[in-house]
């Protein structure tokens, strides 16, 4: 098994993101395959019993067991090294299993860490329940005030995550501000990027230390598979995320890191056509509904942050209609064209009610302190011909009375 031609890094470093899409991380094996091959084995012979030996002690490379290495799984995680700009990846089970593996690598009993309180209800989850039980403090945050990032900081603070824009109130946090707070105390920064994804927003390039993703979203794009990802240094993603991973097990299959890497080689069209039909979308219901939250509108309050980080500002957003929770489901049951469902990045339009679905772990004040209220909805606009979007959603607004 041998790299495709071009896979030497002096040269793959030099291909803009879009040619890294589709052909960075690529292995070829004796057969010359143009797609990637999937490696479905959960082990591997040797020649001699020296050579086991050498690779469980790092003195030699090669495979040694799939929950560690497969060459699916590595193709993708080079690739996605290379799309984001860092040394190293390591690919996750799921989502959720990238933003746990990212806190739990770095964390002890004692320790503390600083989350903006806007964020996906099972990553909250898991700062306000299971990670007290190992005895780590969290506080959260207004991700927007740097002041309050500031002001939470203690001697025994580690860790600073936020999602931006976050899931799904479209807070955008300031990341080199943020980013650069962390540097100066020798606080760890980690980034979920999933509703961008290196193609609309590359964090690395203002501080963040690691990057984490649910490639679940749009990197697969088509709602196939669960993955993860977590990107950093090669000595974090090595020294500290592997020993975690390689022990506790949260391993992608072959056959999922396949779907996602043919899902990356259209992350680029897929990304900017369903931001341009989200951008569209959003015109038409900042006319219908009393609150929009898109990061692209001029109306957020945070749009010239968007600008200067963000090269475009995504195919997810969410708005509210009045009402509450039986108004917000009355919309939801009138769609014709539409899918109810909890995910997002998909190339079909998908709707949720994040209050009784993706937030209803949590307790109803924390809900309201993130602003996750009964009559909000959120949406992730996919490849359909946007007017048929806007004409779906027109009238279920006027079917539900809105």
């Amino acid at each position: 098994m041998k790299r495709a031609t071009g896979q030497n890094r002096s040269i793959t470093e030099k291909w803009r993101p879009a040619t890294r899409a589709v052909r960075a991380g690529t292995w070829r094996s004796e057969q010359g395959e143009t797609s990637e091959a999937i490696y479905v084995t959960s082990g591997y012979s040797y020649e001699d019993a020296a050579t086991p030996a050498a690779r469980f002690a790092g003195e030699q490379t090669g495979m040694t067991y799939s929950r560690t290495q497969n060459p699916s799984v590595q193709m993708l995680e080079e690739r996605i090294a290379m799309m984001e700009g860092a040394q190293a990846c390591r690919v996750q089970a799921s989502g959720m299993a990238a933003m746990t593996a990212s806190m739990l690598c770095q964390l002890s009993a004692g320790d503390h860490m600083v989350i903006a309180r806007a964020a996906f209800g099972p990553t909250r989850w898991v700062t306000d329940n299971l990670l007290p039980r190992f005895g780590i403090e969290t506080t959260a945050v207004d991700g927007r005030d740097l002041d309050a990032w500031k002001a939470a900081i203690r001697p025994n603070t580690k860790v600073f995550f936020f999602e931006t824009p976050a899931n799904p109130t479209m807070d955008i946090v300031d990341i080199a501000g943020v980013c650069a707070l962390a540097k100066e105390r020798g606080i760890v920064s980690v980034v979920d990027n999933a509703f961008a994804t290196s193609a609309l927003q590359r964090p690395m390039e203002f501080g963040a230390d690691v990057v984490a993703y649910a490639a679940t979203k749009l990197m697969d794009g088509q709602g196939r598979v669960l993955a993860g990802a977590v990107c950093g240094s090669a000595d974090f993603i090595n020294n500290v995320l592997l020993p975690f991973q390689r022990n506790t097990g949260p391993t992608l299959s072959p056959f999922s890191a396949w779907v996602v890497l043919k899902g990356l080689e259209t992350l680029d069209l897929r990304a900017h056509r369903q931001a341009e039909n989200a951008m569209k979308v959003a015109r038409f219901l900042e006319t219908r509904v009393p609150r929009i939250l898109h990061p692209g509108l001029e109306s957020h309050p945070q749009h010239d942050l968007v600008k200067k980080q963000m090269i475009a500002a995504g195919s997810v957003f969410s708005f509210e209609v009045d009402g509450g929770r039986a108004r917000a489901h009355a919309v939801l049951d009138a769609l014709e064209l539409i899918d109810i469902s909890n995910n997002i990045g998909d190339a079909k339009t998908l709707m949720t009610h994040p209050s009784t679905t993706t937030h209803s772990s949590l307790t109803p004040q924390v809900r309201e302190d993130m602003g996750v209220r009964e009559g909000m909805l959120r949406i992730s606009v996919g490849l359909e011909d946007p007017d048929d979007v806007i004409d779906d959603l027109d009238q279920a607004l006027r079917k539900a009375g809105h």
